[in-house]
């Protein structure tokens, strides 16, 4: 036993120095309340030392009422850990518009302890990223419309001359005539990708099995854009189906592959990792209400490519926004728009040593209004 106790003090550093490293405010709530530990970056969320907080409990630290001490209280009950998206613990002591994301989960080692991760979000944040960039996608809504009755017919126009010009053209001029009409072409196919987001009919859904939608892109990705990509899986086989449109999903994950796939190019060591789970603590906020809605099932899409620029990840999901050459910048428009339609929210989270793209979105229950006869289609 002797023997080991360097051991077991090194270990123990080890642990303070990784935690330490973390750029999270990470806390250790004791049985009776008492910050039992706090790492640097939880000093500074607090702001104090560990030492002055080692004599508060977690209660005289947080506003009164709030939900992080009711999820301690959770966590300690159910041995089970729990996250909770966009919690406010705004006080004179952390400061005013104090937005955090909470990872709570019970230390098996310590029983009765529980561990306190905080995420922190700002006020803008909270309101830009809440329910999926909705308000992004639906911000051309009305542009989408305008164009396709007042553009298209014009340009239907330009291309009918370009062509009778064409029958009499020399063969220098013919060639810019057919520049016109590929030009005019180009255009009218980026209005039509443009009126899908004009389309608000509601979408038809039922249980769906997301391995299924993953192993079909993943088919597509092979025998495609990505076939010299190796694209790897981390499912959880045990799943309950994601209450979705299936063809809409396909739509959302094939953007989100071809993306990875783009942004990796011709690395030789490049790879895309596609990952399902189940997170039953993950709860958001409905705007306008008290409600929050349980989005357990978590899709992740990674790639090892060279990340997202920091000022460019802000406004990912808004319309127009893109580094590629050519790219019209709708794709993650519209796919925030089709995770926003099915209750759900995508994040993305981008290093220079890659990008992750996350969904989340609500399960299937048996008694999901009007869902019952389509269940049936999706089975077949």
């Amino acid at each position: 036993m002797k023997a080991n106790l360097p051991q077991q003090a090194d270990m123990s550093d080890a642990a303070n120095i990784v935690l330490n490293t973390i750029r999270r405010p990470v806390i250790m709530v004791g049985p009776d309340g008492f910050i039992t530990f706090a790492n640097a970056d939880a000093e500074d969320f607090f702001r104090s030392s560990a030492t002055m907080l080692a004599r508060n409990t977690l209660s005289k630290l947080v506003p009164f009422g709030s939900p992080l001490l009711t999820l301690v209280d959770q966590v300690r009950e159910r041995r089970a850990p729990v996250n909770e998206y966009r919690v406010d613990v705004s006080s004179p002591r952390l400061g005013i518009e104090k937005m955090v994301d909470l990872y709570v989960a019970p230390v098996p080692e310590f029983p009765g302890s529980v561990v306190v991760m905080f995420q922190e979000r700002s006020m803008a944040d909270k309101i830009d990223r809440q329910m999926t960039h909705r308000g992004a996608a639906r911000s051309v809504t009305g542009l989408a419309a305008m164009l396709a009755h007042e553009i298209k017919n014009p340009l239907s126009g330009i291309r009918g001359a370009a062509q009778l010009l064409e029958l009499s053209a020399s063969d220098e001029d013919r060639a810019l005539t057919r520049l016109i009409t590929d030009e005019t072409d180009r255009i009218v196919s980026l209005v039509d990708r443009m009126e899908v987001f004009s389309d608000e009919r509601p979408i038809e859904r039922y249980p769906v099995n997301i391995h299924v939608v993953l192993d079909h892109v993943k088919a597509i990705a092979k025998n495609g854009f990505a076939r010299r990509i190796k694209i790897l899986e981390e499912y959880d086989p045990s799943l309950p189906p994601v209450f979705a449109n299936r063809d809409q999903l396909i739509q959302v994950f094939l953007n989100l592959v071809k993306n990875a796939a783009e942004a990796i190019g011709a690395d030789p060591q490049g790879e895309i990792v596609l990952s399902t789970a189940f997170r039953p603590g993950i709860r958001v906020s409905v705007p306008g209400t008290q409600d929050r809605v349980s989005l357990p099932l978590e899709f992740c899409v990674h790639d090892n490519g060279p990340g997202v620029s920091e000022d460019i990840l802000p406004i990912l999901f808004d319309p127009f926004i893109t580094t590629k050459p050519n790219g019209s910048g709708l794709g993650l428009a519209l796919v925030a728009k089709i995770v926003g339609e099915h209750g759900g929210i995508i994040e993305c989270d981008s290093t220079p040593r890659g990008t992750t793209f996350r969904i989340l979105l609500p399960a299937w229950k048996e008694a999901a209004p009007g869902a019952g006869d389509e269940a049936e289609g999706d089975r077949k």
